[in-house]
């Protein structure tokens, strides 16, 4: 039975700890993180975007009107 202990499942960290390797929750975890950074850096970052963008539209559109570059 101890072949097949595997099959059944059990604690993941304890796992871990004969088995070489990042634990399945850790990797989780770890990605979770990792996306969860992302976002809010995208979001903190939207707005100054937004505000470049539309800064540059205005500039392109005063330089349009007195003639060009």
């Amino acid at each position: 039975m101890a072949l097949l202990g595997w099959l059944l499942g059990g604690n993941d960290r304890e796992l871990a700890k004969t088995i070489p390797g990042e634990s399945a929750s850790a990797k989780a975890a770890r990605k979770d993180a990792a996306a969860s950074a992302r976002r809010s850096t995208s979001h903190r970052n939207a707005g100054a975007t937004r505000a470049a963008r539309r800064g540059q539209q205005w500039d392109d559109n005063e330089r349009r009107q007195q003639g060009g570059y």
